[in-house]
């Protein structure tokens, strides 16, 4: 009897070794299934979190451009009446942009706009004047012509 009830408890071990080691073993892979699932899920959160900073950055590049060209290409908001143009001699009316060069003809006292306030204009930077071409009012350095900014449509 002593034989039976060793192999008896002997076979009690055994089954509930096994079973331990089996429902580790499930249990392992189940741990195992789960970080790997949550490896991937990191990994989709990463690359969420690549496009929506890479939007950001696009969005504060487009918003830094079209901040400079306003600040370089501006639409009056209010007409004036500032009497008939006429253009210098050999020249035309034209649009003119930020980075040209204004001919020199262009910056004598005729085509200067001296009382900008009265048109709703800040004072130009030391170095820079106001030119009237046409409609439009440009801000160019006073020396080499440079342009700094245009303001369109500001005269009728």
């Amino acid at each position: 009897m002593k034989k039976i009830l060793t192999a008896a408890v002997a076979a009690t071990l055994a089954m509930s070794s096994f079973g331990l080691a089996s429902a580790a073993a499930a249990q392992s892979r189940g741990h195992h299934e789960h970080r790997q699932n949550g490896h991937d899920d990191r990994r989709g959160d990463r690359n969420d979190n690549r496009e929506w900073r890479q939007d950001a950055r696009e969005d504060r590049q487009d918003a830094r451009q079209q901040q400079r060209a306003y600040a370089r290409w501006q639409r009056a908001e209010q007409r004036y009446n500032a009497g008939r143009y006429q253009a210098p001699r050999g020249y035309q009316t034209r649009q003119w942009a930020y980075g040209q060069t204004m001919p020199s003809y262009y910056r004598s006292n005729q085509y200067v706009v001296s009382n900008y306030g009265q048109y709703g204009l800040r004072a130009p930077p030391r170095g820079y004047q106001y030119v009237r071409s046409g409609n439009d009012v440009i801000l160019s350095n006073s020396n080499n012509g440079m342009i700094a900014a245009v303001i369109a449509s500001l005269f009728r």
